[in-house]
Order: structure tokens, then C-alpha cells, then sequence
């Protein structure tokens, strides 16, 4: 508990850090509400540019990024009725109406509040959950870290809505790119076709850049010139004491129900908000208000859906298991720091994980006063053209990847996003790829591990 508190106050008396936190929310929910981006376009595209930092200050940063534009994702929902992530999707129901009702200061008032709260009740239940089940962990052997990481690869056929057989084909192709290079035991060249600039494997940035932000750009270019009508917003109001008395009851029940999804593996967000707002109608008193600007909606589908962040980094941190993109991103930059993630890393990384916590606290917090004063300028980056951000983001990827000091990495970068892009455009989800081609690692380590263990006799543990 000592150390805990230590490793807290190390970030909220870090000046540099706090500063570095308050940059990265405004950045994320800027991240967020921009026309094609999102929380693991933003993280991709940050990856590079952490790993020159402190490995607390880049976990700080990525971190940052994951909840703010988780929250972002609401202000597209309700000015223009198209949310900014798929976890945002139940908030255009009674968003966008209570908008088109000249009220959408309060709307975004009532996401801003629900949020808030929904992220910091996440951070409660991953500062309880994640020692507990790392303690159990602890006692894990080889065979069952290999067990694990399988088991994270199965979850690849129903991670997404692509489909069985458009998800293991996905799957299968991040297991390749992942194979590419020596094989770390037996040093046996693998995909490599005679070059030797490949022998370590991928690197994660190539990758991540490529998928997310590269492929991204790709489908966004067709729509460089689109305009989108917007709402007009006088100022964010926050919730009156009436609206509290209408919506705690509703951001509790959703608070429960996004932890509960959110340690679900395959699950995530979007289902926690569409839940949370079903139950918010399931136990209103005025049901017939839903889908015409229902505050309950709002506060039930944005409390749900930040409540998610925290439940899910509990695989993550103490299996080493990612749940989605962004968290199988975040893996790719604590083993970029040198850290693996799993039932030591409380032990060995304890103030870096407490300082995790106090970050997403932090920057949770940071979004009531964001919301209040910066979030009419923030709704005026929706009406940005894409043929003035393409450029941009094509630019923060090609430095990006350049950062990492292989100039092969762009070409791979290209490639790679170029083949994403198709990907995308025969309807196959990309979590299955990313996903696997971070598991497939640690399923091959921890395979040869199992076996030279048990001297080659599988029956040695049966």
C-alpha cells in the first residue's frame, strides 16, 4: 500500500508528467472527434514517438490516448448523429435528438459527467481485480502461460462481427507476418527470402502504423472533400442537480454492467454501451422519452462504455492477453520498454503500474473541466476537410516509422497497409490480425519453453 501511494504521488507532484497528461487528453479527444480517426489510430500513430520516453511516461501517454478518444467518440454522436467510435453508436439514440432540440450543450454536459465517472469506477475495479488475479497467476508455469496464450488466440473466430472464417483468416495472417524472421530458438530462417534486415522479425511499429493508420487513410482519402453538417452549441452546460436525480441511478447500473463486460474477453465497449442503454430504458420511468432525447440514454451508454477501460487492462496486465486494438498496442509498447506484462509485473513494475492507475485517473477527471471550457473548439474539428488531415496523419506515420531507425520499416509500413487496405474493403475486421500477430510470440516462446521443461515428454504433466 506504501508503495502504491509512493508510486501515485511520484505522478501527481511529476510536473513534466502532468503536463504530458493534460497534453494527450486534449490530443486524444481532438484524436476523436476528427473525421476517420479514433483511440487506435491515435495510439498507432504515438507508438514511435514513446519510445524515446520514460517507460512511464510513454505507458502514461498511450494510456491517455485510449480513454480520451474513448470518450470522444460522443461529441460526433451527438452534433452530427455519426458517433466517433463504435462504443459511441448507442449515444446517438437520445444524443443527437436532445441536439436537434437546441440542447446539445447539455447532452454533451451529461456525456462529459457520465463518462467521468464510469472511467474513474474502472480504475477502482482494476486497482482491486488485477493484483488479485496476478497473485493467482503467479503460480503459472510455462505450459500454463502457453495454454494462455492459446487460449487468446482461439477467442480470435468471435472477437469481431467479420465472421468465423473472415476472422482465422485474419487471424492467420497476423500469425505469419509474426513468423517472419529467425526463429528465437533454433535461430532456423523463416520468410525471410535471403534478407537479412528481417531476421529479427517485424517490429511493432511498421505494423501497428501500417494496419491501423496507413490502411485507414487509404479508405478515408475517397472522402477528402466530404462536409458534414453539424449542430450548433452555445457552451457545454453541466448536468443541474434535477438531471443527477435522474441519471445516478442509471450510471451506477451501467458503471456494473461495463466491468462486467469489460473482463469479458471478445466483448468490449460497444456492447457495454448498447447494454447499458437498453437497461437504462429497461428501468426508466419515462420509457416513452427514449430515442427523443432521453438523458438517461446518454448517461447509461457513456458510463457503460468508459467503465470498460479499466476491466479490460486486467488481461492484459496480468495475463498479457490484449482484448482489442488498442491494448494489444499497448502491449507492443511495454515489450518495446522491455516489459512483459503478467503475474510479476506488479511485483517488478509496481510504481509503473500505480502510476498507470493514477494516469487514467487523471486524465478522467481532466475531461469535466476539458468538457467545460474546450469542448466547443474541440466540435469544431469535425468540420476539418480530410484533404487538409490525410496529409498530416500520412506525415506523423512516415516520421513515425523513420523514428524507429530502419528505413525498411516504411516500405514494410507500405505493404503492409496497403494489403490492410484490402483487407478492409473485403469487409474483414483487422482485431483478429493485430491480435494474433501479437499472441503468436509468446505461443511459440512459451511452446519451446513447455518442452525443453518437460525434456520432451508431453505425458510429463498429464
Amino acid at each position: 500500500m506504501i508503495e502504491a501511494l509512493q508510486a501515485m504521488g511520484s505522478v501527481v507532484f511529476d510536473p513534466y508528467l502532468v503536463v504530458l497528461i493534460l497534453i494527450t487528453t486534449i490530443l486524444g479527444v481532438v484524436i476523436g472527434v476528427l473525421p476517420g480517426l479514433g483511440a487506435t489510430t491515435g495510439a498507432a500513430l504515438l507508438l514511435p514517438f514513446t519510445l524515446t520516453m520514460e517507460p512511464v511516461h510513454a505507458i502514461a501517454v498511450l494510456a491517455t490516448i485510449y480513454v480520451a478518444a474513448t470518450f470522444a467518440g460522443s461529441i460526433t454522436a451527438i452534433l452530427i448523429n455519426t458517433p466517433g467510435t463504435s462504443a459511441a453508436a448507442a449515444t446517438t439514440f437520445d444524443g443527437y435528438p436532445l441536439a436537434q432540440r437546441g440542447e446539445a450543450g447539455r447532452a454533451l454536459g451529461i456525456a462529459v459527467v457520465s463518462s467521468t465517472i464510469g472511467g474513474v469506477f474502472s480504475v477502482i475495479v482494476l486497482c482491486i481485480a488485477a493484483p488479485m488475479l496476478a497473485r493467482v497467476a503467479y503460480e503459472f508455469r510455462p505450459p500454463e502461460y502457453f495454454a494462455l496464450a492459446l487460449f487468446g488466440l482461439s477467442m480470435l473466430a468471435s472477437i469481431s462481427a467479420g465472421g468465423t472464417v473472415k476472422n482465422l483468416t485474419g487471424g492467420v495472417f497476423g500469425v505469419w507476418l509474426a513468423t517472419i524472421g529467425a526463429e528465437p530458438t533454433t535461430g532456423i530462417e523463416r520468410f525471410m527470402f535471403g534478407n537479412y534486415e528481417l531476421f529479427e522479425g517485424l517490429s511493432f511499429v511498421p505494423v501497428f502504423i501500417g494496419i491501423f493508420a496507413i490502411s485507414e487513410l487509404l479508405v478515408q482519402s475517397k472522402r477528402v472533400n466530404q462536409i458534414i453538417d453539424t449542430i450548433g452549441m452555445k457552451a457545454v452546460k453541466l448536468p443541474s442537480r434535477e438531471d443527477y436525480k435522474k441519471i445516478w441511478k442509471t450510471v451506477l447500473r451501467s458503471c456494473g454492467i461495463g466491468t462486467f463486460i469489460g473482463v469479458l474477453p471478445a466483448e468490449g465497449a460497444t456492447v457495454a454501451s448498447m447494454i447499458g442503454y437498453a437497461e437504462a430504458r429497461r428501468w426508466s420511468k419515462n420509457k416513452e422519452e427514449f430515442g427523443k432525447g432521453a438523458i438517461e440514454g446518454i448517461a447509461g451508454a457513456e458510463a457503460a462504455n468508459n467503465a470498460v477501460n479499466g476491466p479490460t487492462l486486467v488481461p492484459l496486465l496480468t495475463l498479457g492477453i490484449p482484448g482489442d486494438n488498442v491494448t494489444a498496442i499497448l502491449l507492443g509498447a511495454f515489450v518495446a520498454h522491455g516489459m512483459r506484462p503478467g503475474p510479476q509485473i506488479f511485483q517488478e513494475q509496481g510504481p509503473l503500474m500505480y502510476a498507470l492507475l493514477i494516469t487514467i485517473v487523471l486524465a478522467n477527471i481532466l475531461f469535466i473541466f476539458l468538457g467545460y471550457i474546450l469542448l466547443k473548439p474541440f466540435a469544431q474539428a469535425i468540420q476539418l476537410k480530410k484533404a487538409y488531415l490525410v496529409p498530416v496523419i500520412l506525415s506523423l506515420a512516415f516520421v513515425g516509422t523513420l523514428s524507429t531507425g530502419a528505413d525498411s520499416d516504411v516500405i514494410i509500413m507500405v505493404i503492409i497497409g496497403v494489403c490492410s487496405y484490402i483487407l478492409k474493403k473485403f469487409q474483414f475486421d483487422l482485431a483478429p490480425l493485430i491480435i494474433a500477430f501479437v499472441l503468436a510470440e509468446p505461443v511459440e516462446y512459451r511452446l519451446s519453453q513447455s518442452i525443453l521443461y518437460a525434456d520432451g515428454a508431453l505425458v510429463h504433466y498429464l
